[in-house]
């Protein structure tokens, strides 16, 4: 499956949980860095909008569906992929890096938000070496020198796997830059996914989630903030189911 806007072509490559489980494997014992990102109807509307966020995503090696429309999407196109949620990867990722013996840093949200996430990975994934723990202050900048400071960093505590908590598109732009400061480590862009595992958000509770209605229930939690951008993201399916369905012909 595939996303197209002007030049810039963005491929869903890793389908399922099995076959991400496999390349990360792989390029842990390879040496070799990776920045993943998780596509939503969110970065659809972004990518259409935003040029550099374009460029950030053409950086990206690995991308999973994020959401149950991208899904439907894909198998409109004549796909099938699996939902690979973003903040669905944090306790899998941190439990593969700890058999794989991989280091892993926590960059995002807040210092007390970071404390608890560790310690419930911790509990969740035993073994699992976190050796660096940021978190960027309020208005901090992908592209600025202190983001390519914190990325060496990052590579200087010995980390192979990053976490990335800074929301589209910050988090994917310090990805894609990640990966000429910082080539041996994997950077995986997870949104809300320590802020969900410290407690400081809720998610929608598993039945919810089983009927797809995740979405809903988050705008209903915090309508000001998310009504405007469901809307929007509800007014592009219409020619992404188009774009998709061309794809099968």
């Amino acid at each position: 499956m595939q996303f197209t806007y002007g030049s810039s072509v963005v491929r869903i490559n890793m389908p399922d949980h099995p076959s991400l489980r496999a390349e990360l494997t792989r390029r842990f014992r390879a040496g070799e860095g990776f920045a993943l990102a998780t596509i939503n109807l969110d970065h659809l509307v972004k990518l259409r909008q935003d040029p550099g966020f374009r460029a950030a995503y053409a950086q990206h090696d690995l991308i999973v569906a994020d959401g149950n429309p991208i899904v439907w999407l894909s198998r409109l196109a004549g796909h099938s992929v699996q939902l690979v949620a973003g903040s669905d990867l944090v306790i899998p990722l941190t439990q593969l890096a700890a058999a794989e013996d991989v280091g892993v840093a926590l960059v995002g949200t807040t210092e007390a938000a970071l404390t608890a996430a560790a310690d419930e990975i911790a509990r969740r994934a035993p073994g699992c070496r976190i050796v660096a723990r940021i978190a960027p202050p309020m208005g901090f900048d992908p592209d600025s020198e202190a983001a390519r400071d914190l990325l060496l960093q990052v590579r200087d505590s010995g980390a192979r796997l990053c976490l990335l908590a800074l929301g589209a598109p910050k988090q994917e732009r310090l990805a894609a830059r990640g990966r000429s400061v910082a080539p041996e480590v994997g950077f995986a862009s997870i949104g809300a996914g320590l802020d969900f595992l410290a407690g400081n958000q809720t998610r929608a509770p598993r039945w919810v989630r089983r009927i797809a209605m995740e979405w809903a229930w988050r705008m209903g939690s915090a309508p000001k903030r998310l009504v405007p951008r469901y809307a929007k993201c509800a007014a592009i399916l219409p020619s992404e189911a188009m774009a998709a369905f061309r794809q099968r012909r």
